[in-house]
């Protein structure tokens, strides 16, 4: 699995990015959202229990990345018409902000290192990449547990302020100084 330092690797995706058909797809690469900071996160696969628990709680706080100069970015190795046909069934999906990266050839999954070795599914991995497309988070949850995009935020808060954060550190708290 690649790790914090790791450039991310390069890809190209179909991506679903809305529920109306006649703009509902686009390609998107690792150079779409030059600039930024990026945090991608995977799931194992569309019309199951926890994913869109997660996915909702990501596009409710889509805001909060935004104001970070962050974009987010979900994806699994489901396709980008089952991406679609799930945002359109699925209410808590219908208006999501970001886009649903279809990884069907599992090229990028594997790039990662983040494929299942029983299941051929993504894993529920979380990876921040910070504008110059290096990782720096990885996060891994087993399949049964979902993860919180709070403590991504947090982290992410964290990294952006280049200085050293403690256990539980929170934006606008005083960070560590070497004496």
């Amino acid at each position: 699995m690649l790790t914090i330092g790791d450039k991310f690797p390069s890809f190209k995706v179909k991506a679903t990015v809305s529920t109306d058909l006649k703009s509902a797809f686009s390609e998107i690469d690792e150079n779409t959202y030059g600039g930024k900071w990026k945090v991608y996160f995977f799931w194992p696969k569309d019309f199951t229990f926890i994913c869109p628990t997660e996915i909702a709680a990501f596009g409710k706080l889509n805001g909060e990345f935004e104001d970070r100069d962050a974009v987010v970015l979900g994806g699994s190795t489901d396709s980008e018409f089952v991406h679609h046909a799930w945002r359109v069934h699925k209410e808590e999906l219908n208006d999501l902000p970001f886009p649903m990266l279809a990884d069907v050839s599992h090229a990028l999954c594997n790039a990662l290192g983040i494929l299942h070795k029983e299941e051929g599914v993504a894993l529920r991995a979380t990876f921040i990449v910070d504008p110059d497309n290096i990782i720096r988070h990885v996060s891994v949850n087993d399949l049964d547990v979902g993860r919180n995009p709070q403590e991504i935020i947090r982290i992410l808060d964290a990294l952006q302020t280049d200085e050293l954060c403690p256990c539980n550190w929170q934006k606008g708290e005083d960070t560590l100084k070497v004496a």
